[in-house]
């Protein structure tokens, strides 16, 4: 049985991730579908994603990708680079590894990623971080629409074609 490679992510109409290595939205269902989601597995994320963050992700083996040889992040795995990682990450994980970002890491797994965990928020912002062009290469395969007081959004999975 092969290990599935996921990308989970949250995005405006622009593919429009963050500005300033913050997040552009914070909706407390999509904090959840997250912690949901990754919980029990292995989570890939770039070293601005980390510093963002703040701290590894309790109930999850947490590997930081970056340049820097000398970089520690307490609670993490260092590699550097995304290959390194799942090679690491396949070590531990036999059922579903989780890229959860930033932009740069996103441009390299949207390659060989299999399923796309995307939220897809309604309108355009300021952003300064993107998500990758992958309509061409994926299907979607389920699509749930919700609101909360602040934002319209649909809760989206997407299969490699």
């Amino acid at each position: 049985m092969s290990i599935t490679i996921s990308i989970i992510a949250a995005i405006d109409a622009n593919r429009g991730l963050g500005k300033n290595n913050r997040l552009l939205f914070k909706i407390l269902e999509d904090m959840k579908r997250f912690k949901k989601l990754t919980t029990g597995h292995v989570v890939v994320m770039g070293r601005k994603t980390f510093e963002s963050i703040g701290r590894s992700l309790s109930k999850r083996t947490n590997i930081v990708v970056t340049r820097d040889a000398k970089y520690k992040a307490g609670g993490c795995i260092v590699v550097h680079s995304l290959d390194e990682a799942l090679e690491k990450a396949t070590e531990i994980e036999k059922e579903e590894i989780f890229v959860i970002g930033g932009g740069e890491i996103y441009n390299q797994a949207i390659e060989i990623a299999d399923t796309l965990y995307l939220t897809i928020v309604k309108g355009s912002y300021e952003a300064d971080a993107f998500f990758p062009e992958c309509e061409s290469k994926f299907h979607e395969i389920s699509r749930t629409e919700s609101r909360d007081n602040n934002y319209s959004y649909a809760f989206t999975v997407w299969e490699r074609d």
